[in-house]
């Protein structure tokens, strides 16, 4: 099995261990991985909150950083064995995230994650990109754009 394979596995078993989360597109790069993800709302039709921040660096149940944490720890221990090591880099620290606020941004977003495969050339985690990206210009002008502190 592929490291990427494992990856993949991992994000759909999500839904599996927390009912309360739908997966939405994803894609599996060389180097990364981009998915969008959707909290249901609770028992008593309450909006589910998904704290961006960890309290005090302990997790949150159903909050983001606890969410992909937990992903990112599946998919490095399965790698790990795969590899017969608990050595080597498997993810980068941190990861980004953004709040899809309207329908213009999540379809704009969702298309990015189907076509990155095919604009792999202009990534900005490819280390031989020949240009910019234009929806990274494009993300990148929202003034507020929290970041994951894993």
């Amino acid at each position: 099995m592929r490291q990427g394979e494992i990856v993949a596995e991992e994000w759909l078993n999500t839904t599996v261990i927390r009912p309360y989360v739908t997966l939405d597109e994803f894609t599996v790069m060389p180097n990364h991985f981009h998915g969008i993800l959707w909290l249901l709302r609770d028992e008593q039709g309450t909006a589910r909150r998904a704290p961006t921040m960890e309290r005090f660096g302990k997790p949150v149940k159903g909050s983001l950083p606890t969410i992909i944490g937990a992903f990112k720890a599946a998919v490095t221990r399965r790698i790990y064995a795969l590899r017969n090591s608990g050595k080597g880099e498997v993810w980068q620290r941190g990861y980004y995230e953004h709040v899809i606020r309207d329908d213009a941004s999540f379809n704009r977003i969702r298309e990015y994650i189907m076509n990155n495969p095919l604009n792999w050339e202009f990534d900005r985690e490819n280390l031989d990109r020949k240009s910019e990206d234009k929806f990274y210009c494009w993300l990148a002008s929202f003034k507020t754009r929290p970041t994951g502190k894993m």
